[in-house]
């Protein structure tokens, strides 16, 4: 009897241990999980830029996932819906107007890089050169069909109200002395309607992708020390994370500094 009692009793105490060790092991998951996120960017400059960021974090134990999207309305959808943990491919601008517009939960947790929006044509060489009605491609987004607005303004193509502000739109030309057309396309599909118009307001990124290298074709290039310096976004729930801290760390460390002074030949400026 006192020896089946024992074999009882080690079977019960091994069964025990499994089902701790099971658990254990189950619950332990979650948190090695936290150091594994979710990335959100566009084609081009920041897809390339977040590699650098990936291998950089992986050596601080943080594991990034990048997804790619092919425009802007996207990304900040899919980190509001948790898809995504973060986002790298927009400003301040922009985020904000989300924000506003519907009622995302996001917030900016640092600075990364400054795209200058540059003015292309492959009908002229200057902006000079742009005859009377000239078609104008510009965004379609509230920000950067604003930004592209100003930049013609401040290249003395048009004027604008004086109360227009970032969000400019056609509707606040008040003076067009080429009657230029204001053309309004989604920011993507602008590079590859450049041919359709006699010039465009292309975002960097696009610019890039679409084999463009603003410093050398643009013909005429945004001060990169105005309002537009893109961003990393979070969810605002979010902001007390771990990995945050880490993912802020790789960006702005020197290994992505020197990629963005080596690879783009001052088309993409760091901005920390």
């Amino acid at each position: 009897m006192q020896r089946r009692s024992i074999v009882r009793f080690a079977a019960a105490f091994s069964a025990a241990f499994s089902v701790t060790s099971l658990a254990a092991a189950l619950f332990a998951t979650p948190a090695h999980a936290e150091d594994t996120i979710k990335v959100g960017v566009t084609g081009g400059p920041h897809a390339q830029l977040m590699d650098v960021v990936k291998s950089v974090a992986a050596k601080n134990g943080l594991t990034i996932k990048v997804i790619e999207f092919s425009d802007y309305v996207q990304p900040n959808a899919a980190l509001a819906a948790g898809d995504l943990d973060a986002n790298s491919y927009q400003h301040e601008p922009y985020l904000q107007s989300q924000i506003k517009d519907r009622g995302y939960k996001l917030i900016k947790i640092a600075d990364t890089v400054t795209f200058p929006m540059g003015i292309y044509s492959k009908k002229v060489k200057s902006l000079a050169e742009l005859p009377a009605g000239a078609k104008i491609a510009v965004p379609n987004d509230p920000t950067n069909g604003g930004r592209a607005l100003l930049l013609l303004q401040k290249n003395g193509l048009l004027k604008l109200r004086a109360d227009a502000g970032l969000k400019a739109t056609p509707l606040d030309i008040v003076d067009n002395p080429k009657k230029l057309k204001i053309v309004e396309l989604d920011a993507a599909q602008i590079p590859r309607s450049l041919g359709d118009v006699d010039a465009a307001a292309i975002n960097t990124n696009f610019a890039m992708e679409a084999g463009l290298k603003p410093t050398q074709d643009a013909i005429a290039l945004e001060d990169p020390k105005g309002p537009y310096v893109n961003i990393l976004a979070i969810r605002e729930a979010d902001r007390n994370k771990p990995w945050v801290a880490k993912l802020v760390a790789a960006y702005h460390s020197a290994e992505v500094k020197q990629f963005i002074a080596s690879r783009f030949s001052g088309s993409v400026i760091a901005a920390w």
